[in-house]
C-alpha cells in the first residue's frame, strides 16, 4: 500500500465522491484508512462508565484504498510510484507530476 498516515487524499467513489481529507489510520491488512471526516456512519455507542456519554455516535468508517487518490501540494489527484534517488534511497513520487513526496 503506497498511502500512509496524514497524506491527503481524495475520495474518487461513494457517498463522499470528491471530497479530499487527511488520513487518520491505515489497516495495511484489509487495505482500508480511514480519512478524517469522510465516510461518517451512526453508530451507537454503550456507556462504559456512569461519566460517559452513550446513546448514537458519528464516526468514520474505513474507506479501500482503491476508491483514494493522493493529492499534490499543488493540489492535483495522482497516483504514487517508487523510485530510487541519487543517494540510492527509496522515495515515493507523484505519478503526474513527478514530484517527490
Amino acid at each position: 500500500m503506497k498511502l500512509k498516515k496524514n497524506d491527503t487524499v481524495k475520495i474518487l467513489a461513494g457517498k463522499d465522491k470528491g471530497k479530499t481529507g487527511k488520513i487518520v489510520k491505515v489497516n495495511r491488512e484489509t487495505e482500508r484508512v480511514v480519512v478524517q471526516g469522510a465516510n461518517m456512519v451512526k453508530k451507537t455507542m454503550k456507556k462504559k462508565n456512569p461519566q460517559d456519554k452513550g446513546g448514537i455516535m458519528e464516526i468514520e468508517a474505513p474507506i479501500h484504498v482503491s476508491n483514494l487518490a493522493f493529492v499534490t501540494s499543488k493540489g492535483v489527484a495522482t497516483r504514487i510510484g517508487y523510485k530510487f534517488d541519487e543517494n540510492g534511497t527509496k522515495v515515493r513520487f507523484a505519478k503526474k507530476t513527478g514530484e517527490v513526496i
